[in-house]
């Protein structure tokens, strides 16, 4: 990019930028890692690799959704493993444990109205910009929040799956979340317990006294159990998703990592790809990622203060 153009770009920049430092909604700022200060330097790079791109392939983590009030699993002193000893259910002790089931439904029956009404922040909503505006070939989130889904997100996959679905292990019936609130409700008309915590699953903390009486559903059609869509752990992505994912990525000339530290292989494992493919990665990313020798452009600040500029910087 020729000098003068980047002058421009530094120059909007740190017009537009830098007074928007700082979160105006307290509880935002509870579940995003600190940070040190934007550095025009990594934005300017990073709008360069944007710019450049003309099939772009994002991927996006937990850190894209703090901003929204969702906690992450990993971010140091704020993030779900740092503050509780607890840790989300595993998949094969939720298929085999009834007692199992019944405790991560009633403490997911308790935290669903908060955890369904987070809303997309403004790094979600820059990216929808994106896609409309042509800049964005494929999306793809780890998160199960359906945050990009409602900020107006199309060209997208959920690699884990999205919370807002249920299906049944049998049949494979896929139901809305919300309809099965209302099952539960029906099947425990006087159970009111309290919670206290939330994780980006929506599961929350309640005690095994707390949840003896619980009353748990079926499936509908055929009896078999209900489980929320998305990959519990110990679980495995679906192998037709991920080599879809593949040919979207294979078709792509950039790929920008947002949010995401890779420590799950299943995420990891598009940086490697577009290694092998020798396609440049961009990371945005507060603290160290499992890809950060791979990448070319590396942001260590918060999604919000740095994507919802790029592509207003783009005219120059």
């Amino acid at each position: 990019m020729l000098p003068f153009i980047r002058q421009c770009i530094r120059t909007s920049w740190q017009q537009n930028l830098l007074p928007c430092r700082h979160f105006s909604h307290p509880v935002v700022s509870e579940y995003v890692p600190t940070c040190p200060p934007v550095d025009p330097d990594q934005v300017e790079q990073l709008q360069v690799f944007v710019s450049c791109s003309r099939h772009l392939f994002i991927m996006t983590g937990a850190g894209i959704s703090t901003e929204s009030g969702i906690p992450d699993y990993r971010s140091e002193g704020v993030g779900l493993y740092s503050r509780t000893e607890r840790r989300p259910i595993e998949h094969a002790v939720f298929v085999r444990s009834e007692a199992a089931r019944r405790r991560y439904w009633a403490r997911n029956f308790v935290g669903w109205p908060q955890f369904s009404s987070h809303q997309p922040n403004e790094a979600h909503k820059a990216l929808s910009t994106w896609e409309k505006a042509g800049r964005l070939h494929w999306l793809v989130t780890q998160n199960v929040d359906a945050l990009h889904t409602k900020a107006g997100q199309q060209r997208m996959s959920e690699l884990h799956g999205c919370t807002h679905r249920v299906i049944c292990l049998s049949c494979k019936t896929v139901i809305p979340r919300s309809e099965l609130q209302e099952r539960f409700m029906l099947l425990n008309p006087s159970w009111n317990e309290q919670s206290h915590g939330v994780a980006p699953d929506g599961d929350v903390f309640l005690t095994d006294e707390q949840v003896a009486n619980f009353n748990v559903p079926a499936c509908e059609r055929c009896d078999g159990i209900l489980k929320p869509q998305v990959t519990f752990f110990g679980d495995t992505v679906r192998p037709d998703l991920v080599f879809s994912l593949y040919d979207h990525l294979d078709q792509s000339d950039a790929i920008l990592i947002i949010g995401s530290s890779l420590q799950v292989y299943s995420g990891y494992r598009f940086a490697l790809r577009a290694k092998e493919k020798h396609i440049p990665i961009a990371i945005l990313n507060i603290g160290p990622t499992r890809a950060d020798h791979l990448a070319v452009v590396k942001v260590n600040s918060r999604c919000g203060d740095v994507l919802p500029h790029i592509l207003s910087l783009d005219r120059f």
